[in-house]
């Protein structure tokens, strides 16, 4: 089982922040990266079909030998990671909005989280919010459109930049000097919301945070790859060709 890949999945190609970070961390691992982009985006879409499109994504990666799987997508998380974990045999590792480290790095005691809807409304982020952010002034903005954005490649547009400022300014206004980049599709606008916030507002996501887990969990399960570099394999449910064009394009992109 060492030399089995791990899957990867989000609802389109944001979850490449998070697989970014897995390559890195623990570089000799094969990885399968499947984009559902066929039926992106997943904020707004009911718990039942979000949980019904995890399972067929992660039977497919079972049925290519993943040894484990990373929910790379806040919104599937709170939606289908537990529902996995109690269906399937092999360790999930989901994602969790920065909150504890954001709580941390704040000086002005306001936080801004910018999130899917179906994410910030998730019991999930509720029960980080009442662990750690009892202390501070915690800002949520729900950014509709973002995702779509990013999946057709749109990263530094002047409509996006129009967007973007419209979701953090209102944050800045309110003093927040930290944001919480809550969907895996955020980090690669992390440029422009940088351009946005200036430089005294720092900027969070869990891309490396996931990663240092899934190493955590793959040497407790005694599952680390042993020898050898690893690679990539690309699925999607939408038309692959456009996705991989997505694709190089991120992949190209410093966090």
């Amino acid at each position: 089982m060492n030399a089995a890949p791990i899957g990867v999945f989000d609802s389109g190609v944001g979850g490449l922040s998070v697989l970014r970070e897995i390559r890195r961390t623990i570089p000799a691992e094969r990885l399968i990266y499947f984009a559902d982009s066929g039926h992106c985006p997943y904020g707004g879409k009911p718990q039942a079909e979000i949980q019904a499109r995890s399972m067929v994504i992660t039977e497919n990666l079972l049925a290519s030998g993943a040894k484990l799987i990373v929910v790379a997508c806040n919104t599937a998380t709170i939606a289908a990671v537990e529902h996995l974990r109690a269906t399937y045999p092999v360790p999930f590792i989901g994602m969790e909005p920065a909150v504890k480290p954001a709580v941390a790095a704040t000086r002005s005691g306001v936080i801004g989280v910018l999130a899917t809807g179906a994410a910030l409304g998730g019991q999930k982020f509720h029960h980080l919010m009442r662990q750690h952010a009892r202390e501070v002034r915690m800002i949520t903005q729900p950014c509709p459109g973002l995702v779509e954005h990013v999946e057709r490649g749109d990263i530094d547009s002047a409509e996006l930049r129009a967007l973007l400022r419209g979701y953090v300014q209102p944050l800045l206004d309110a003093g927040a000097d930290v944001l919480v980049l809550g969907c895996t599709h955020y980090p690669f606008l992390r440029a422009v919301i940088a351009d946005i916030a200036g430089p005294q507002v720092q900027l969070l996501d869990t891309g490396a945070a996931v990663a240092r887990q899934t190493q955590r969990v793959l040497e407790r399960e005694g599952l680390l790859a042993e020898v050898g570099g690893g690679g990539v394999e690309w699925r999607s449910s939408g038309d692959l060709t456009a996705v991989q064009a997505v694709i190089d394009l991120l992949w190209t992109i410093g966090l």
